[in-house]
């Protein structure tokens, strides 16, 4: 929207406005503060409180939390405490597991030195650590809309409006959003994030870039009886319940008092549209070697998000005038090693040393291209670079042999700096990939014991999501008749399954026509939908600010 378009609205500035207060964005306000007090910076965050909507492994490597926060270990009230003290790698069949020996897995891979604990947990922590240096963080304010000026360059962004009903008028409780204006804007929203979703369009920040591609995660946090529980355990598998076409697998991380992070990370460039991810991750608990861990213990919360899973030959460019992206907006995950916590807080210190530099010059509205010309050299560019034919490797050969492939890839990235494949492409985006249901088998899923499996209603439940009903569905349809003409008619309505908390419904009432029915109120945020409908025919918008899921530990 043009600055001339804006409505009336109260406005703030500031310096540097920063969307989404996770560890990109967090680390990117407490390096402004730490290089120039002066400099004002507000943080928005869409989730009612600070970590609310945050959801990771996680297996965290601290050289980010190490460059920005050096004495950190020295805090009491530290957020890491439990250090990985084993790496296990299986390969899954249905009923056996092969323990790969860790001696052929890459260094690169070894988790030595990294933490297992909340990344909740830990944004937490750091949001009070920018507080204290004068950061304003404001949650449970969605940024909805994209402000420039007449140029067309980026002078803030527009909270959305609160109190408009389902009719899209106000209701009683109405309140305007609020424009905050900065001379430089971050945006920190994570995968999939709507407003970095509009930039790299609205300025092709991904010409001549590979398709973005992502995964989506699906978590779940255990207490275990504590004779089973084995601090410092990380366990990493591939394979069952997955075919062999088929990329994911799981991870299951031992910390605190008795708890276990367990989770499941299927591809979302799968092709048949009967796979359901959220059943695949039930199914994977029901095997012998992950089974008898959980028997006796309790789950006490679940989620999913989408994850980057691109790599270096997707990220965009990352300026535009008036601002940069950060963090997983960017796409800094480290596929095989399944973290991007690391990167995340880089690129936000990065992005922070540049736009400080900019603003010291008396700078404001401009593309900082010393960002863009310098991440790729850094840290992040090194990390990346690496792995960067894992993924394509194993879209491309299947789970057996393009994992063989991608360990030696990064066996001789890693001894030699070189790669047999150069750098590889991704082929498709990940919408393009389902095929036609007559073309794929059915896969019938085993109903859930409530034991060790459960249902999606019972899961979305323990993420503590809340929507209010009426206010416009933020799920957005833009042709309801594609929806079922090729959704429905041709892949069999997949968004049913692809969706880890049943927002989606294909409804058939005696013999009638199918209906297309949108359960909003159910929705994790998780941005599958956004990525994976097979015609980009559903938008993710955020809803009301505050809103979603509310998640405990994770």
């Amino acid at each position: 929207m043009e600055a001339a378009e804006t409505p009336e609205r109260e406005s703030m500035e500031y310096d540097v406005v920063i969307v989404g207060a996770g560890p990109a964005g967090l680390a990117a306000a407490i390096r402004l503060k730490e290089l120039d007090e002066k400099i004002s910076v507000v943080v928005l965050e869409k989730g009612s409180e600070v970590g609310a909507h945050i959801l990771s492994g996680a297996v965290i490597d601290p050289i980010g939390l190490d460059k920005l926060i050096p004495d950190w270990r020295d805090d009491p009230d530290r957020p890491l405490t439990t250090h990985v003290t084993e790496d296990r790698f299986l390969y899954l069949t249905e009923k056996g597991a092969t323990k790969l020996p860790n001696i052929l897995m890459p260094k690169l891979m070894n988790n030595h030195g990294s933490y297992i604990g909340s990344l909740g947990r830990l944004t937490q922590w750091l949001a009070a650590r920018a507080e204290g240096l004068g950061v304003e963080i404001y949650p449970g304010f969605a940024a909805a809309e994209i402000l420039t000026d007449d140029k067309g360059a980026v002078i803030g962004v527009a909270t959305g409006d609160m109190g408009i009903g389902r009719d899209g008028k106000p209701g009683p409780a109405y309140q305007p959003g609020m424009a905050l204006l900065g001379r430089y804007t971050l945006i920190g929203e994570g995968a999939r994030g709507s407003l970095a979703k509009e930039l790299i369009a609205r300025f092709a920040l991904d010409e001549g870039r590979e398709p973005a591609k992502f995964g989506i995660g699906l978590k779940e946090l255990w207490e275990v009886e504590p004779d089973k529980h084995k601090p410092g355990l990380i366990q990493h598998s591939f394979g069952w319940p997955l075919d062999n076409k088929t990329g994911g697998g799981s991870f299951l991380y031992h910390f605190g008092e008795n708890q276990v992070a367990i989770g499941f990370v299927v591809h979302l460039n799968y092709e048949n549209p009967h796979l359901e991810p959220f059943q695949e991750f039930q199914r994977f608990k029901t095997h012998p070697a992950i089974k008898s861990l959980l028997e006796g213990g309790q789950r006490v919360s679940y989620g999913a998000r989408a994850i980057t899973e691109g790599g270096i030959q997707s990220v965009p460019k990352l300026v535009f005038p008036g601002g940069a992206l950060i963090g997983c907006s960017a796409g800094f995950v480290n596929v095989p090693r399944i973290k991007g916590t690391h990167n995340a807080m880089l690129s936000g210190m990065l992005a922070a040393e540049h736009v400080a530099g900019a603003l010291g010059e008396g700078r404001s509205h401009d593309t900082v291209e010393s960002f863009e010309a310098s991440w790729r050299e850094s840290e992040i560019g090194h990390d990346l670079k690496k792995v960067r034919n894992v993924k394509p490797l194993w879209s491309r050969f299947g789970t057996r042999l393009g994992v063989m492939l991608g360990g030696l890839d990064m066996w001789t990235n890693s001894l030699f700096g070189f790669s047999f494949f150069g750098t590889m492409g991704h082929e498709k985006p990940d919408y393009a990939c389902l095929k036609p249901a007559s073309e794929c088998p059915k896969i019938d899923y085993p109903k859930p014991d409530g034991v060790i499996t459960f249902d999606k209603p019972s899961s979305v439940f323990l993420s503590n999501t809340n929507h209010e009903e009426d206010q416009p569905v933020h799920l957005r349809l833009a042709d309801p008749m594609m929806q079922k003409e090729s959704e429905w008619a041709v892949f069999a309505g997949p968004s049913a399954r692809y969706c880890p908390a049943g927002v989606y419904e294909w409804v058939q009432e005696d013999g009638a026509e199918p209906r297309f029915v949108i359960n909003a109120q159910n929705c994790v945020h998780c941005k599958t939908c956004d990525i994976k409908d097979p015609n980009r025919n559903i938008t993710w918008v955020p809803p009301q600010g505050g809103e979603g899921p509310i998640y405990v530990g994770m």
